[in-house]
């Protein structure tokens, strides 16, 4: 009730913040390319590890495992599971997010000092270069390090656009607007299947160069467009303390003069930042008045990745080639559902804003529990009665897949990057952002390397696995997590001092000299 309450009262400044204009729209449909050279990066690995000419040149005991495998199949063997599972082929998927992990923890500072923009551009600069070297690559060790650079462009961008994106939307339209994120993200990978799909039809084996090689594509239009990009009201108070400069931006990205409540917002955020600037952000967030958004910090990104999402993000293909579909049809089927996957990113923008985040959390984790538990069974059942997955159940797969996707999409794929940009005060934001995409890259490594040997063990008891914590993170977002939806971005901070358990924590913040904003 209290929380209600609070948000209630934050809306009455939001609702005088603003609207969309066509600067704002622009800047972020720029700066979200971002997200597209993620999404890529996931779809087109992913795509090209099914591929077999890549497989041939890169990884022989792969490739001649699957020639042998048809022959197997035959025979009810269920050694297909096993297939993929090469340390060395993970580690083609998996090394990005190494470099990815120290990269984003570097971005905290380069964002908090100099900006969002500097970010953005170096990690589309990077990424450029990556997909370069990938494209061109002639051995196993260039493939790895052009994995490494994108990982740094990946690093930077994730850290960098979805705090640029929170800070430049009104806070009505913030989740439409931030959620833009995950639908680049979303139109990304289907651009990715969509390219392997095409590419792996050339006789002459090189489609696999061509798929990495385009990723150089949205690289360049991010590296370029963060060039004319503004900066964020917010990153401007924060780094130069410039307030006329800044209420200029708020005017022209608001399209209305009314801003003094906003800019007052952001001018006491930023006078708080620079109270703690004798301590590092990273040392700030493990103070215990910012218990509650360090807790969020790891928990809304490991959540997100054990949602298992990635099994099918990044073996997709491989994933339905086990279950019996060819090369060809593995990459459709995955087409297929990166288009179901979009979509429903897309509603997910134009409703966030009106149901909240909470109901589409809770929406979206019922929806994938159940596909996840269902595929578990058919796979299961279709084993044990005929030896093999039959192509009927294949494409009963097919179809639970898409229905697990479109619950991420509008669900834990957006929301998973709006909710922690926007919960953070300003003090601590790039520090708090940059340990969220860490955790996220920590976990996503952890999932890409454990898949193969996993799905080779449990067979279609990795669902069920995964089943597990989506029931856990559905309870517990609606525990402990506080509504955001129509809250200004500097006002969030008072949800957690009305919410009923973090309350016990964040009431110290007034005794430690920290403004209340609620009060």
């Amino acid at each position: 009730m209290e929380e209600k309450e609070a948000r209630k009262g934050a809306m009455t400044a939001a609702e005088s913040g603003g609207k969309i204009t066509y600067f704002v729209v622009a800047s972020c449909v720029m700066a979200a390319m971002g997200g597209v050279i993620f999404g890529y990066d996931i779809g087109v690995s992913g795509g090209v590890m099914s591929m077999g000419p890549f497989l041939k040149r890169f990884f022989p005991k792969v490739y001649n495992l699957g020639e042998e495998d048809r022959i197997r199949r035959s025979h009810n063997n269920k050694n297909h599971y096993c297939l993929f599972n090469s340390q060395l082929l993970t580690s083609f998927t998996s090394s990005l997010y190494v470099s990815g992990f120290i990269a984003t923890l570097l971005a905290s500072s380069v964002t908090r000092s100099w900006g969002r923009k500097p970010s953005i551009f170096l990690g589309g600069v990077a990424f450029l270069a990556g997909s370069a070297l990938g494209g061109s690559a002639q051995d196993v060790a260039m493939l790895i390090i052009a994995r490494l650079l994108l990982g740094v462009g990946v690093g930077f961008a994730n850290q960098s656009v979805p705090l640029y994106l929170s800070e430049m939307a009104p806070a009505r339209y913030r989740g439409a607007i931030s959620n833009g994120f995950q639908l680049c993200i979303g139109i990304g990978f289907l651009t990715a299947n969509f390219t392997n799909y095409e590419t792996q039809k050339i006789k002459e084996g090189y489609g696999w160069r061509i798929s990495l090689a385009t990723a150089a594509v949205p690289a360049s239009i991010l590296t370029l467009g963060s060039l004319f990009l503004p900066e964020t009201p917010n990153s401007i108070i924060q780094t130069t303390g410039d307030v006329r400069k800044a209420e200029l931006m708020l005017r022209r990205i608001r399209g209305t003069d009314d801003v003094q409540d906003e800019l007052a917002d952001l001018v006491e955020a930023s006078s708080e930042s620079n109270s703690n600037a004798q301590q590092h952000g990273f040392l700030n967030l493990l103070q215990r008045r910012y218990r509650a958004e360090l807790v969020m910090a790891f928990a809304i990104p490991f959540f997100q990745q054990v949602t298992g999402i990635n099994v099918v993000a990044f073996y997709a293909p491989v994933l339905f080639r086990t279950v019996g579909f060819g090369e060809s049809g593995s990459l459709m089927s995955t087409l297929v559902t990166g288009i179901v996957g979009t979509a429903s990113t897309f509603l997910s923008m134009l409703v966030v804003d009106r149901i909240g985040r909470k109901t589409l959390f809770l929406v979206g984790g019922l929806q994938m529990l159940a596909s996840q538990v269902i595929i578990g069974v058919i796979i299961t059942v279709a084993e044990v009665r005929d030896g093999v997955i039959g192509e009927r159940y294949g494409y009963a797969v097919v179809v639970l897949v898409c229905v697990y996707v479109a619950g991420f999409g509008w669900s834990w794929g957006p929301l998973g990057w709006l909710v922690p940009s926007e919960i953070y005060p300003l003090e601590i934001r790039s520090a708090a952002q940059s340990v969220t995409v860490a955790v996220s890259f920590v976990f996503t490594f952890a999932v890409a390397q454990s898949v193969p040997p996993m799905l080779c063990k449990l067979q279609a008891g990795i669902f069920f696995f995964y089943g597990g914590w989506v029931a856990v993170m559905t309870v517990a977002v609606q525990l402990f997590l506080p509504e955001t939806k129509n809250v200004p971005i500097e006002k969030v901070a008072g949800l957690w001092e009305k919410h009923w358990f973090w309350r016990k924590m964040t009431t110290k913040r007034d005794s430690q000299g920290t403004t209340s904003v609620s009060s």
